[in-house]
């Protein structure tokens, strides 16, 4: 036997384009891709996007930072294959609407008035009821009841009778169509709006991110985009007096230059702050020059008051600083340093040199207004008591917000930020307030200076805290720290110390006394520690720590500990006034400030010891220039978002509360009269349609209810 070519064709089944045709019309395809879609976007919202690789190979280690990158994990939204999810899943849902759409309209058109009166007594809502009048005059007076109740009516003349077919709540079946068309037109206009457009033409317009420094007019034409560029985001930075044209488009690994039909000029920045410190109010007095025609249009841009030209937005997304100039003062924190003076532009840099080793002074940032919190919990006196010596040492250090008061937010002065690169290309970042610092509220607490360093942006700063001498500044600090290190100056505090701590009756305990003091200061200064893994001398508190671990039982150690911390502070306190002395400043009183501002020298001077540069620079005087952030977006799919947004919302609402009903009434002639059978069908099962059938039994009917 032969097969025909209908049976072959049949077993082969459909062709391989027709089944990719229908897998991407299914709607399991276009569920998948929704799913994928929200798992991403889950994704970019967790994960930080476009940081620093850095803080990426801190947060997940080397390996794994490099694995998400190559996934572009830090760049979900205009990564390739979301891009990709995003076509295919408009391109699923149009041919799904192209597929059902037809079926839709033509079902819309149907009443199906051909359905057989054996089918309507197979309907969960059906009814029967004898008539009075004819048939045909049954079904004119029936359809002309449900058109006046909103109901589309047709009436079908048959041998045995008349059929009443009627519908309503086709919006039903529309609101499927605008659903989906929502979908479409949402994705559509993310795709136009997004980083599509600016992808096509690196791919296929030879445009390239640029990586490197230097001035924007030197920049090659390859990294810039032309005006006429249909979409794009950008931010641009304008200092006061000054204009730009350009535009800069975040890519991963640069850049890319977008150019604009006009120029924006910043004639002043104006900003507003509270009380506190806070800001509350950033607006920019701009003037627009127009390439084109060469009007100049003045606006004034603030938050969320963005203004348009040319059909470019132009948001006030922040503040930056716009090249003020700065005057720092070198403080040297190692004797082979001395002091001098430096002056840069913030965002500049000035060589130095340390001897052999050659740095680069980076001028990052000028802040005249911070707002810092400082505070903390009260520190529980018992537990206090009962800690260890190196538990009391830990709990002093740590960022400059650390204290014993509850927490506030008080605006503390400017602050000047800066880089000390080294030959190798390493940098640390430092963050000096110009202002000492008052970090609580009580009265006798002594101010402090303090100097922040940390090693990577995605670190906090930590902070070194100098207390300011009564005449407001860190010469006395300074001056104790140089004495510190000269061994002659530490006998001679020393002598002082047991000179005014033993009693002329007692002068057999001065040998003894003068052994201890000795001690505790070399081992303070550094002279008799051991080394730290990188080679230097182990100071500060940390070396009497080490050293009483290592030479006192602990079951005696912390009544010792706060013996000999008692005798460090108190040639501490004369080495302060020996420097005091040679100044020509007054000595400092035995009172309860004095003891609170060397209670903090103490501290200092043990923390100092690992401050990582050779100098510190403090701020002397800068001259301000602010400078406008704006962001500058062309978004052609706004409007286009916004009505898929307006087809989803009536969808919704549609398949939602829009009921699809078909009624159908079979008249057939009995005696001088009707026989009425009546059906309902509802595309679901309600309380409601429950009620509305019985409603049309009894009106139409005249049926009990």
């Amino acid at each position: 036997m032969i097969a025909s070519p209908q049976d072959l064709e049949q077993r082969t089944g459909p062709t391989l384009a027709r089944s990719l045709l229908e897998l991407l019309a299914s709607m399991r395809f276009s569920i998948s891709l929704l799913t994928i879609i929200c798992i991403a976007s889950v994704i970019g919202t967790v994960l930080k996007q476009a940081e620093p690789q850095v803080n990426y190979v801190n947060q997940f280690g080397p390996f794994w930072a490099q694995v998400f990158g190559k996934l572009n994990l830090y760049t979900v939204y205009s990564a390739w294959w979301f891009l990709l999810i995003l076509a295919f899943l408009v391109l699923s849902t149009s041919l799904c609407i192209s597929r059902n759409t037809p079926k839709i309209l033509a079902d819309l058109k149907q009443y199906k008035e051909n359905i057989r009166e054996q089918s309507l007594k197979a309907f969960a809502h059906r009814a029967e009821q004898g008539l009075a009048d004819a048939p045909q005059a049954a079904a004119q007076r029936l359809g002309q009841a449900l058109v006046g109740g909103g109901w589309k009516v047709k009436l079908q003349q048959r041998d045995q009778g008349w059929m009443v077919a009627a519908k309503k709540g086709a919006a039903n079946k529309l609101g499927y169509i605008a659903a989906h068309s929502a979908i479409v037109l949402v994705c559509v206009g993310g795709l136009l709006d997004g980083e599509l457009m600016v992808r096509l033409q690196m791919w296929w317009g030879d445009k390239t991110v640029f990586s490197g420094a230097g001035m924007i007019a030197e920049v090659p034409a390859k990294h810039r985009l032309a005006a006429s560029n249909p979409t794009f985001r950008g931010n641009i930075l304008v200092s006061e007096g000054t204009q730009s044209s350009t535009a800069l488009l975040n890519q991963p690994g640069g850049v890319l230059l977008q150019e604009l039909p006009f120029s924006i000029e910043l004639k002043k920045f104006i900003v507003e702050y509270y009380s506190t410190g806070m800001p509350k109010l950033f607006a920019s007095e701009i003037v627009i020059h127009d390439k084109a025609t060469g009007e100049a249009i003045e606006r004034r841009l603030e938050v969320n008051h963005p203004t348009k030209h040319r059909g470019i937005e132009i948001f006030q997304s922040g503040f930056d600083d716009g090249g003020s100039r700065v005057t720092l003062q070198a403080v040297p924190m190692s004797a082979e340093v001395k002091p001098f003076e430096m002056s840069g532009v913030i965002g500049g840099s000035s060589p130095l040199s340390n001897g052999r080793e050659q740095l680069t002074l980076e001028y990052s940032g000028l802040r005249v207004i911070n707002v810092e919190n400082f505070g903390s919990s009260p520190a529980d006196a018992k537990d206090e008591g009962q800690s260890r010596l190196r538990h009391a040492i830990d709990s002093r250090l740590g960022a400059a917000n650390k204290t014993t008061t509850r927490k506030e937010l008080r605006n503390v002065g400017p602050s000047v930020s800066y880089k000390l690169r080294d030959a190798a290309g390493q940098a640390r970042e430092y963050n000096n307030y110009m202002l000492p610092v008052k970090l609580d509220s009580n009265p006798g607490s002594v101010p402090m200076f303090l100097l922040g360093v940390r090693d990577t942006p995605a670190d906090q700063f930590q902070y070194l805290r100098i207390p300011a001498d009564p005449e407001g500044n860190k010469t006395t600090f300074l001056m104790v720290r140089d004495m510190l290190k000269d061994p002659v100056r530490r006998e001679e505090a020393v002598r002082r110390y047991v000179r005014a701590a033993i009693p002329a009756d007692r002068a057999e305990l001065a040998a003894q006394l003068t052994g201890s003091a000795s001690r505790a200061l070399d081992l303070f200064a550094g002279a008799e520690g051991g080394k730290s893994a990188d080679g230097k001398p182990v100071a500060g508190l940390q070396a009497v720590s080490d050293f009483m671990e290592g030479n006192v039982p602990e079951s005696e150690r912390e009544k010792a500990s706060e013996v000999l911390i008692r005798i460090l502070n108190g040639v501490l306190f004369e080495l302060v006034q020996m420097s005091r002395l040679q100044a020509g400043l007054p000595a400092l009183e035995r009172d309860d400030r004095t003891q609170n501002y060397m209670s903090q020298v103490v501290l200092s001077l043990s923390d100092a010891v690992h401050y990582p540069a050779p100098m510190t620079f403090e701020l002397k005087s800068f001259e301000q220039v602010q400078a406008s952030v704006f962001q500058v977006a062309r978004a052609p799919g706004r409007n286009i978002v916004y009505l898929g947004c307006l087809f989803l919302i009536i969808g919704i609402f549609a398949m939602l509360y829009v009921r699809e009903r078909r009624l159908w009434i079979w008249l057939a002639p009995r005696g001088d009269g009707s026989q009425a059978t009546m059906a309902l069908s509802t595309n679901r099962k309600t309380m409601d349609g429950d009620k509305e059938f019985d409603h049309l039994a009894s009106r139409l009917l005249k049926a009990p209810s």
